[in-house]
This record gives C-alpha cells, sequence and structure tokens, in this order.
C-alpha cells in the first residue's frame, strides 16, 4: 500500500490502484440503484395508478430528488471530508430508506385514497405523495457522485476521471434492471428483491469503511469557498441541461416505439433501459478518455451534440423504416429468450449511437465547465444538477405534451433542434474568447459559419424524418410477418398521450381496432357483448354500471338497451378511444358514447376504482392483454377487493381473459386468484358448447341462483336484448347459459397449485410477458373442458330447460338439437 501511494496521481487524487476499486463500488451501488427504481415504481403505480400523467409525475419526483442531492452534498459536506467514508454513510442510509419506502408506500397510499380525487388537484396530490416517498433516498443517491468526485484534481483532466466513474455506475445499474426484470421480480417478489438492494448497500458501505483509513486524501485548497466557475460555464451548464432534456425525451418516444415493435411486455422495457444504460454507460467512458486527451472540451462537447442530431435522426429513420420491415417473425420460436436476443439486437441497432453520444456528453461538459482551484464536489454537482434537471423537463414534457400534441415524428423533430440548439451553446465561449478558428479566420466569423452550417443540418434533418408508419401502430411485432397483408384502408390512425391507435375496415366492411399494435376489437361484436350482458342478465335488475375500459366501446353499449340501468361509467385511460376510435362503432356500440346516461372518466382503473365513493351493481372489465405492462395491476386479489368493496349488495363483476398468446399457467394462476376473492364465481366460454377463444369470468358476493325460465322471461320483454345477443350467435337463455365452463368447486383441482397473484409480487405479468409468443388457446381450452359438468348448485328452473341445459353441458345432446 505505501508503494501504491508514492505513484504519480496523473490527475486522480487517489492512487491509481484505487480507481478499479472505486469503479466496483459505484457498479454496486449503481445495480441497488436500479432495482429500487423498479420496485418503487411499480408500488407507487397502485396508488396513482399508470397513466403517462402519473408516471411522468414520478420520474419527475425521482430524478427531481437527484437533482437535489448532486446539489446540496458540496454545500453542507465540508470538501476535507473523506469521500469514500461519505459515499459509505450514504449507501447506509439509502439501504435504511429503502426499507422504510417499501413499508411505508402502501400505508401513505390508504393516507392518499382518503384525500385524492381527479383531475389536477389529483395530479397535485400525487406528486406530494411521489416527493413524500422518493426525495429522501433519491436525495441520497444523487450526493454519491458529488461527493466522491473529492478524489479527482478540478482541472478538465481531472474531472474527466469522474466519467469513467459514473460509467461505472451506469453499467452495474444494467445489471441491476436485467436481474430485477428478469429474474428477482419474475421468480420472487418486491420485498426480496428490496432485500438484495439492501444488502448490495450494506457491503458497500462496509467496503468503503475498510478501505478509507487505508487511502491518503488531501483536500484541495479552494478560494471562495470553491464556488467560483469557469469563464463561459454557464452557457455549459444549458447545454449539458438541454443535453439531459433530450436524452430522457427520446428514451420516452422510443421505448414507446419499441414496444410497439417488440410488443409492450414487462421484459420489452427492460430490454430498451438496458440498453439505454448500456450506451450512456460505454459514452461516460469513452467520454472521459475523450476528455483526458483534448485540450478544448467545450468545442468537443460541441460536436458531440452535432454528432447527436444525425444519431437522433438515425434512430427515426430505424424505427420507422428499417426495424419494422426486418424479416423478422417472432412465431417461429415459443421460447422468449430467443425472442429477446434478437429484440436486443434490434434496440443495439436502433439507440445505441444516440446513447452513447449522450454518456459521452456528462464528462465532456464537467471538462468544459473545469477550472483551476474548485470544489470537484461542487462543479460536479451544477453540472449533474443541470444534467438532471433537463432530464426532468425532458420526461414529463415529452410524455405530457409533446407526444400528444406533435406526435412521435414531431417530438423527434423538436429533439434535433433542441440537440442544435445544446452545440451552439457549448461554442457560445469559444466564440466569445475567439478560440476557434479556420484558416485565416477570426473567431467570431468562424462562429457564424458554424452557426449557419448547424442550422442548415439540423433544417435538413428535421424536413426528412420519417413518420412512423400506421402499419406498426396496427400490426405490431407482427408487422413484417404478411399476417394481415389483405386489402384494408386505414379510417383513422393517431398517437395519444398513453396509446397509439388505429382503425381500419377490410374489403368485406369489418372494421378493426388496434391499440399500440395488438388488435383490441372488431365491428363483429362476438363475446365483447357477453361482458355487458351476462351480469346485466344474472344480475335481473341493474342500475349502475362501471366499465373499466372503452376500446370499440361494444362492451360498454351492451347495457344500452337495459333501461333500468340509469348510470353508465366508463374509465378509460386514453381520451383517443371515446373521442375519436368508438364512433368508427357507433352501430354495434349503439352509439354508447352519446348516450345522456354515459359519463366517461378518464383515469387509470385501478386508481379511479379505489379513489371514488361510488358503488355499483356492476364492474365489467374489458382491459390490455395481461402480458401488456401495466395491466397486472388489474389482476391482483388487491384489485378484485376494491372491486369487490365497490359493489352495492347483489352487485356483479365481470373480467375478461383471454387464451391467446398465452399458456395455461398463466390462466391458472388469474383464475386462482380471481377465485380467491370471489368464492361463488362462474366461467364462461365465448362460444356454444365450450368452444372459446377467450373466457368472461363473473363474480358476485352472494351465491347465484340462475332460473333458466326467468333468463328467457327477460330476454321476451326486452326485444333488443334478445336481438343483440343473437347477433352473436346467442338465440336463448339456454345458448346464453351453454357457454358456462365450471365454477370454483369443479375447477379448483385444476389451479391448486398456483401462487396467488398479489401486488407484492405482480407475478401474472411476468407470466404472462414470457407466454406472450405462445398459441396455446386450444390446449387450453381442452384442459377446461373435463372438468366442465352440470352444476346442480347453479341452475333453476321447469325440469324440460334443466334437462336440455344439463344435457348440452354434459356433452350428451348438441345445442342446435331440437
Amino acid at each position: 500500500m505505501n508503494r501504491q501511494n508514492t505513484m504519480p496521481p496523473n490527475y486522480f487524487g487517489g492512487p491509481r490502484g484505487v480507481l478499479p476499486l472505486l469503479l466496483l463500488l459505484f457498479a454496486g451501488s449503481g445495480f441497488a440503484a436500479l432495482i429500487y427504481e423498479i420496485v418503487w415504481f411499480q408500488l407507487l403505480q397502485f396508488v396513482i395508478g399508470s397513466t403517462a400523467v402519473s408516471l411522468a409525475v414520478l420520474l419527475g419526483t425521482y430524478m427531481l430528488g437527484m437533482c437535489l442531492g448532486s446539489i446540496l452534498l458540496p454545500r453542507f459536506v465540508p470538501n476535507d471530508r473523506n469521500p469514500l467514508r461519505t459515499c459509505a454513510w450514504l449507501e447506509i442510509a439509502i439501504g435504511i430508506l429503502g426499507a422504510i419506502v417499501l413499508y411505508a408506500i402502501p400505508y401513505v397510499g390508504r393516507c392518499y385514497i382518503t384525500t385524492a380525487g381527479h383531475g389536477s388537484s389529483g395530479i397535485l396530490i400525487s406528486g406530494a405523495l411521489c416527493a413524500l416517498c422518493l426525495l429522501p433516498p433519491t436525495l441520497c443517491m444523487g450526493a454519491t457522485l458529488p461527493a466522491i468526485s473529492r478524489y479527482v484534481q478540478s482541472t478538465p483532466q481531472g474531472v474527466c476521471w469522474l466519467g469513467l466513474l459514473y460509467g461505472g455506475n451506469i453499467l452495474g445499474a444494467v445489471l441491476g434492471c436485467l436481474v430485477s426484470g428478469f429474474y428477482l421480480l419474475r421468480v420472487y417478489d418486491m420485498p426480496t428483491a428490496t432485500s438484495v438492494a439492501i444488502a448490495i448497500n450494506g457491503m458497500v458501505a462496509l467496503i468503503g469503511f475498510s478501505l478509507a483509513p487505508r487511502i491518503s486524501f488531501q483536500p484541495e485548497q479552494h478560494s471562495l469557498k470553491g464556488i467560483q466557475n469557469a469563464p463561459g460555464s454557464s452557457w455549459i451548464y444549458l447545454s449539458i441541461a438541454l443535453s439531459g432534456f433530450c436524452a430522457l425525451g427520446a428514451e420516452v418516444i422510443w421505448t414507446r416505439l419499441l414496444s410497439l415493435l417488440l410488443g409492450p411486455t414487462v421484459y420489452t422495457f427492460s430490454i430498451v433501459l438496458a440498453v439505454f444504460l448500456i450506451g450512456l454507460g460505454m459514452g461516460s467512458s469513452i467520454g472521459s478518455l475523450v476528455g483526458r486527451a483534448i485540450m478544448r472540451p467545450k468545442l468537443a462537447l460541441g460536436v458531440c451534440q452535432i454528432l447527436l442530431m444525425a444519431a437522433i435522426g438515425w434512430t427515426a429513420y430505424a424505427l420507422a423504416c428499417s426495424l419494422p420491415y426486418w424479416p423478422v417473425m417472432p412465431m417461429i420460436s415459443t421460447s422468449p429468450w430467443f425472442n429477446f436476443q434478437i429484440d436486443v439486437v434490434r434496440c443495439t441497432w436502433a439507440i445505441l449511437p444516440a446513447t452513447v453520444l449522450w454518456g459521452a456528453s456528462f464528462p465532456l461538459a464537467l471538462a468544459a465547465a473545469a477550472s483551476q482551484g474548485q470544489d470537484p464536489g461542487y462543479l460536479v454537482g451544477k453540472v449533474y444538477a443541470a444534467n438532471t434537471f433537463g432530464a426532468i423537463i425532458g420526461a414529463i414534457g415529452t410524455s405530457l405534451i409533446l407526444i400528444g400534441w406533435l406526435g412521435t415524428q414531431g417530438s423527434q423533430q423538436v429533439l434535433v433542434g433542441a440537440s442544435g440548439v445544446a452545440a451552439l451553446l457549448a461554442f457560445v465561449p469559444a466564440y466569445n474568447t475567439g478560440v476557434t478558428r479556420i484558416g485565416s479566420f477570426n473567431g467570431r466569423f468562424t462562429g457564424f459559419l458554424i452557426f449557419c452550417g448547424v442550422v442548415i443540418f439540423g433544417v435538413l434533418l428535421v424536413c426528412q424524418l420519417p413518420r412512423i408508419p400506421w402499419q406498426l401502430i396496427a400490426d405490431g411485432r407482427y408487422v413484417a410477418m404478411g399476417v394481415r397483408t389483405y386489402d384494408r384502408q386505414v379510417l383513422c390512425v393517431g398517437e395519444g398521450v398513453n396509446a397509439s391507435v388505429a382503425v381500419m375496415e377490410d374489403n368485406g366492411g369489418v372494421r378493426t381496432l388496434c391499440i399500440n399494435g395488438r388488435v383490441n376489437g372488431t365491428s363483429s361484436p362476438l363475446n365483447v357483448r357477453m361482458l355487458g350482458h351476462l351480469p346485466a342478465l344474472l344480475h335481473h335488475h341493474p342500475q349502475s354500471v362501471l366499465v373499466v375500459g372503452c376500446g370499440t366501446g361494444i362492451a360498454a353499449g351492451s347495457f344500452v338497451p337495459y333501461p333500468e340501468v340509469g348510470k353508465i361509467e366508463i374509465c378509460e385511460i386514453e381520451r383517443m378511444m371515446p373521442e375519436m376510435a368508438a364512433p368508427f362503432f357507433s352501430r354495434e356500440n349503439y352509439d354508447v358514447i352519446k348516450d345522456p346516461r354515459v359519463q366517461i372518466i378518464y383515469d387509470d382503473a385501478r386508481h379511479y376504482i379505489s379513489t371514488t365513493k361510488e358503488k355499483f351493481d356492476i364492474i365489467t372489465s374489458h382491459t390490455f392483454d395481461p402480458w401488456v405492462k401495466g395491466t397486472g395491476g388489474l389482476y391482483t386479489r388487491e384489485y378484485f377487493e376494491l372491486c369487490k368493496q365497490h359493489l352495492n349488495p347483489g352487485g356483479i363483476v365481470a373480467q375478461w381473459l383471454p387464451f391467446y398468446v398465452t399458456n395455461s399457467a398463466v390462466i391458472k394462476n388469474e383464475l386462482a386468484t380471481f377465485f380467491s376473492v370471489f368464492t361463488n364465481g362462474v366461467i364462461w366460454g365465448t362460444g356454444g358448447q365450450g368452444e372459446g377463444y377467450d373466457l368472461v369470468v363473473t363474480g358476485s358476493a352472494e351465491p347465484l341462483n340462475i332460473n333458466v325460465n326467468e333468463l328467457q322471461q327477460q330476454l321476451d320483454r326486452n326485444p333488443a336484448v334478445a336481438q343483440s345477443l343473437r347477433e352473436v350467435g346467442l338465440r336463448s337463455a339456454i345458448d346464453l347459459l351453454s357457454t358456462y365452463m365450471g365454477q370454483r368447486s369443479d375447477l379448483e383441482p385444476w389451479w391448486r397449485q398456483s401462487k396467488i397473484n398479489r401486488d407484492a409480487n405482480l407475478r401474472f405479468q411476468y407470466l404472462a410477458g414470457m407466454t406472450a409468443y405462445s398459441q396455446e388457446h386450444l390446449a387450453i381450452n381442452n384442459e377446461l373442458l373435463p372438468y366442465r359438468r352440470y352444476p346442480e348448485n347453479l341452475f333453476s328452473g321447469s325440469d324440460k330447460n334443466k334437462q336440455m341445459l344439463k344435457e348440452i353441458l354434459n356433452g350428451t345432446k348438441s345445442q342446435n338439437s331440437p
């Protein structure tokens, strides 16, 4: 160790042998931080919902804590404190706060539910909740880089060492993202993942405490308390803030577009985030090497932003004109791991160049803003805070404003322009000092030429950025397979705040609604009407209805023919559904959007049910497919308990569950979870004699008794309802009840080994995401059929009708027999 301490520092305040250890420690810190981030995001989504608004508030609050931490540490922690010991204490604080947050969020959520509302007031309350939960630990996370930076010398070459530490931290975050997304949360649960992160914080702290006394640390003497700035540094702060704006804005846009291409599963989001972080880590390391080797880091930062303009253009081209037409057929293999490998390649091809350049921008900005005599902690804190503040604006502004206003094409055009402005800002100090020269021309004239060149380049790029093809919005990951090559015309296409929507019509006049690259409904209503008619007829006299998800409006429209229904509330996450898409299906949905009984609530369904004081006779749900990220919270035991609490006496819940792109383990998990709350639940197929493509599951607090005769009388008294059922092939009460597939007492042996889907594990979305390439609906149907038998305790009525239904359900009589 003594020999180490005598080695020349080469701009690094500690001995050279320390750097690999610091890289390892910072990688561990980043590993734990990403586990926390993913766990906290999932926890808070249960409380404030998973709309773009709530997630933007959530992300903004998270990054605000990082920003404040980077600013506050150098102001409150003296620069003569040992950096390793400071970081070790910060890691202990993060671990303690991480454990507190895990258990505090559910408690705070219960308090939030009693005061929260909708609209702007709800957003403000959710923002306050996020701040209350996330600011303490994220403040500590944001303080670690400024703390460790005091090991470096406050020169452009010295501070560039921090690029390596920053890169190590990011690469550790990559590992944390993948381990948590693909293993810890898939196999275990959020408490287990949090425990792993806490253990890593503890290990990092112990190693830091043990190394601190062995490594010599001589703080530099700083005048003016280390608050002096390098000439022109204000322009550098603005430039790196714009770079952060573009980086997080691009992450929002590209994650959305790649989720169309790859399928919006939890694994896709993990892959995109991991590739994004890999690029940032690589770029930070490269920028660190470049910054130490060059004498004009301001010019290098400006050039980096110009290259980013081209890189954003490349990604826009790859996502719109290249990747959708790669000959990739995900149905060739049902193994998700093979498809994940292809997904990583496609993500890397599209977004890696830009992310490397954004990663390089940070150490170059440090070098550009550095001057001899500064406190390195103060310098790093300001640059990091500026970058993070820009990232906050980019994440929130892109999510809530740009995409809904300009679409993804216009949003990427804004990013190109912002990168051009960032480049010009980085060049300003060189213009002012006359440093930049081309031949015999002085710096200011050179600056004018550069300004004109950047503007012209930016305008040309903006004009050439392609629009996302409507086929990608319609067909998603199957766009290159040619499975939907039939003739069709686009009736409307749009990109909303929460979803991308397309409505098409084929030569036969059948209209199809596609949301985020998957079919959500067609003008052939088929089984969707069962989501309305089944609970309405079983209830006998419903007066208030809540429909989760609008889509084509057919499920909600099924309640229109019931005159006794006085209120139909539709909870929809995306405004384009009722405003743009549903009117194209007005004949099939009975023009439900214009019905005076209808009230549309724009909110996350779970958030609305948690915060509303109303109760309903029927709650029916036609949500996104279970494998879509964000829907897992609508299939947990806690969610079904919420629904049960919001039912009036005799109320019924109806839940849609698809058989396609899944396997029996997913169906077992959902049914076991549903029946753990609704012990009187009943499963219904979507076709006669058990031949279905999906299920409708109904549940009630009280046992059902279905009188076949009375049900037929209801149909006879209401010709509109009878006609609606005939349009989907159900001509009588016998036909409707013949879709019966089973109840808990019959089917419980089938799912006995399945675990319950809870908020703490969200097992369902991870199971469903792994089986999103499966086509096992026939096999699942065949597994269910042996458990299908006539329920003596459920049906009543005339002996003739009961006997007929019994023969159909037991398979001894055809449904079409007289």
